[in-house]
Parts: C-alpha cells; sequence; structure tokens
C-alpha cells in the first residue's frame, strides 16, 4: 500500500530544519516558534514510520532514511516556490498578457516589439497565440489583457481598434512565376497550385470573384489553418497565396514574392486590438494600446505607398 502524502507543512518544516540543521534556524525562517517546527517534524516521522534525525546536544543530525529523504523534497519545495512566484508573485502584476494572431505577430508585431521595449522597459509582456481560439467560447470572453485578432471588427462586449487597412492580392515566388507562367488576361488556375487559409472570409473565392474571374473553381490546393503557412510555401515556390499588404510588404521589398495580377481589392476583414468594454485593466494595457497605434498609421502610410 502506498504511503499517504504528509501535509505540506510538515514537509516545509523538515526541510527547512534539514538545511540548517536547527529546529530553531528553521522556526526563524518560517516564522513558527521552535516548538511548532519540532512537532511537525515529529508528526513528519510518526506518518513515515521513520527517524528523520538524531536529536543532538548541540543542533540536528540527518539519519539515513532522512538524508536520502533530503533532495526529493528539497527539489520539490523549490519548484513549488518558483512557480508560486512565476503565477502569482509581485512580479506577476507587471506581466501584460496579449493573445495575438500568428501571423501578425510574425510578420507585423515581432519586429516592432523592439520599439515598446524601448519606451516601457519595464513592462513585461506574456504573448501567447489565439490560432486555437474557439469562435464561439471567445464571443463574450477574454482571458488576457488585450487580444489581437482578425475579423470585421465586431465582437459583443468588446472594444475594438482597427490596426490594418489591407488590400488582397494573389502572391507567389519568383521561382513559381518562372516555372508556371500566369496569363493574366485569361488566368486559367488548372495548372495552378492555389494556397488556401481556413477562417479568412475573403479567400480565393472573394478575390476571383471582385478580380470578374467569376467562372474559375478554386478547389484544387493547399488548405491550412494559418496565413503564415501559407506564406511561407509560397516564398518555397509551392504555389500561389492570397497577400495581405500589412503581412507581405516586406518579403515583396526583399524579392522573396512578386505579384503576378495588378489587381488589388480592398479588404473589409482586419486585423483588430480588442479588450472589454468594461472589467479592471491591467495597469499598462493604455500603454501598449497608445503604443500600438502609434505604430499603426506609419505602417498604413507605407503600405499606400
Amino acid at each position: 500500500m502506498k504511503k499517504r502524502l504528509p501535509p505540506l507543512n510538515w514537509i516545509r518544516a523538515f526541510e527547512a530544519s534539514a538545511r540548517h540543521l536547527s529546529f530553531t534556524h528553521a522556526a526563524n525562517e518560517l516564522n513558527l516558534t521552535q516548538a511548532a517546527v519540532s512537532q511537525q517534524v515529529k508528526g513528519l516521522e510518526s506518518q513515515l514510520g521513520c527517524l528523520l534525525f538524531r536529536r543532538l546536544p548541540r543542533g540536528l543530525e540527518l539519519t539515513d532514511a532522512g538524508a536520502a529523504y533530503l533532495p526529493a523534497v528539497h527539489d520539490s519545495v523549490e519548484r513549488l516556490t518558483v512557480a508560486t512566484e512565476e503565477i502569482f508573485g509581485h512580479g506577476r502584476t507587471n506581466l501584460l498578457t496579449i493573445k495575438v494572431n500568428m501571423v501578425f505577430f510574425i510578420k507585423w508585431l515581432a519586429p516592432r516589439l523592439k520599439n515598446f521595449r524601448k519606451q516601457y522597459p519595464g513592462t513585461n509582456l506574456r504573448l501567447t497565440s489565439n490560432i486555437w481560439v474557439n469562435e464561439v467560447e471567445r464571443e463574450n470572453s477574454l482571458d488576457s489583457d488585450l487580444e489581437i485578432r482578425y475579423g470585421k471588427g465586431h465582437w459583443q462586449g468588446m472594444t475594438s481598434d482597427r490596426l490594418t487597412w489591407d488590400e488582397l492580392f494573389p502572391v507567389c515566388s519568383p521561382e513559381y512565376l518562372a516555372k508556371y507562367p500566369i496569363d493574366a488576361d485569361t488566368f486559367d488556375l488548372s495548372e495552378h497550385m492555389l494556397l488556401h487559409v481556413m477562417g479568412y472570409e475573403e479567400g480565393w473565392g472573394h478575390w476571383l470573384s471582385q478580380a470578374n474571374y467569376k467562372d474559375i473553381k478554386t478547389s484544387q490546393g493547399f488548405y491550412m489553418d494559418t496565413l503564415v503557412s501559407a506564406l511561407e510555401l509560397a516564398v518555397l515556390g509551392e504555389g500561389i497565396a492570397l497577400g495581405r499588404t500589412s503581412l507581405v510588404r516586406d518579403l515583396i521589398d526583399s524579392g522573396k514574392l512578386v505579384t503576378p495580377f495588378k489587381t488589388k481589392i480592398p479588404t473589409d476583414e482586419a486585423f483588430y486590438l480588442v479588450y472589454p468594454n468594461s472589467h479592471v485593466k491591467h495597469q499598462d494595457v493604455e500603454a501598449f494600446r497608445t503604443w500600438l497605434l502609434s505604430e499603426v498609421q506609419p505602417a498604413w502610410e507605407a503600405d499606400r505607398e
């Protein structure tokens, strides 16, 4: 039969006493009386059915059993202490949690975070992906201080600041275009690999319809759950993706992607900074919001050039 796990305060008393080899010093550390620490250690020994210390005239000495038990106990106490501090400690109050759309983080936000760090060196960020967020569950809730979402800006109970004003257009690598030339007049897709992204209303069907290629079937190709995956495959010459201005500007400027068509369709969908209409906000929410919106304007002007 397995031994029942002893009370945590007994284990803590043993660990401190073993480090100091003194009930008195352990009591000072734990803000207890010497008698209380001694009694807790006796309780632990009684439950384990084994002496952990030899009581000497001047201090304590670990028994063989106590010495064998100490490393595991010490490691467990240390790990629990660290985890408690990280999750609930004083530093946690300075941790601003932001849930971010993956492609927006990689292609837009990450390169600019150094600017935030310069302006607000004392603010620590916890960045998580919202790739697997259930739309129904998140409609009326937010489990982060701020979130960057993609959509049309309407979420019940939420305030949203628009971050991007994109145009939608096909992109591919120069190597792909050289290997599979595209006729801009007929745009026959039968020989081309289309890279689809699930979850976007404004996908290939939308662009083709707006560009007056309404009779073309778009079922062939790869389907992915993130635009960053589609753009990576496009860079590697595996097909044609739909680019959004704010996300592909650097890839086009660097020559990794090209635009085989002149037709660009303004998007109704966009990236938004989202936060609840009313609840107690993190002290640094407004600082991050102000900084982010200040970064949006020059980026938007650059995309319009």
